[in-house]
């Protein structure tokens, strides 16, 4: 074999190692990227889990701004955002914003003790996560169209409309632009 083709096969072996440890999938646009459903779907009809095993429907939340955040304990863009969550959770929830979390390939016992355990700096203060967490799957997620990835928001309306979905990390000007948009 030559050097320039082994050469060449190397770095598309390089490649391959950091897109399968970088918590994204092959496809998955940039972090933080947006994109506007066709004409405003309606929400899905789904019922999570909560970490109680009491039935959550996402209608319950009508009225109110929701952001809808798959994620997992295991997903190190997930960990990263979770500072901004909790911050807009905190800062918008009197506005009539909800944040709702669904844990995705987690196990109830982990996520319990993950959201229960682990400390997260936001704005100087070393807090937990201050929003509702549910137990999201693979029926669920596939009323939202499928997961390309991880994490994956979608920002809803009050009056139960899906305004965007957010595939990666997100941006937090833009989620907070979007979000202060529909307040």
């Amino acid at each position: 074999m030559n050097r320039p083709h082994a050469a060449f096969l190397l770095a598309i072996a390089i490649l391959a190692v950091a897109v399968s440890f970088s918590g994204c999938k092959i496809g998955v646009p940039a972090a933080g990227s947006a994109s506007n459903p066709a004409a405003l779907a309606d929400e899905p009809d789904v019922t999570f889990k909560d970490l109680q095993g009491k039935d959550v429907t996402l209608a319950s939340f009508k009225g109110k701004v929701v952001l809808v955040n798959f994620w997992g304990t295991w997903c190190e863009p997930c960990r990263g955002e979770i500072p901004i969550l909790i911050g807009m959770q905190q800062k918008y929830s009197p506005k009539g914003f909800t944040l709702l979390g669904a844990a995705t390939n987690d196990e109830e016992k982990t996520v319990d003790a993950f959201i229960h355990n682990t400390q997260f700096n936001v704005g100087g203060q070393q807090m937990t996560m201050n929003y509702p967490i549910v137990m999201g799957s693979d029926d669920i997620s596939n009323k939202f169209g499928g997961l390309l990835g991880m994490p994956t928001s979608f920002l809803i309306t009050r009056d139960g409309k899906i305004a965007k979905r957010y595939i990666g990390s997100l941006n937090e000007n833009q989620i907070v632009k979007d979000v202060e948009s529909q307040l």
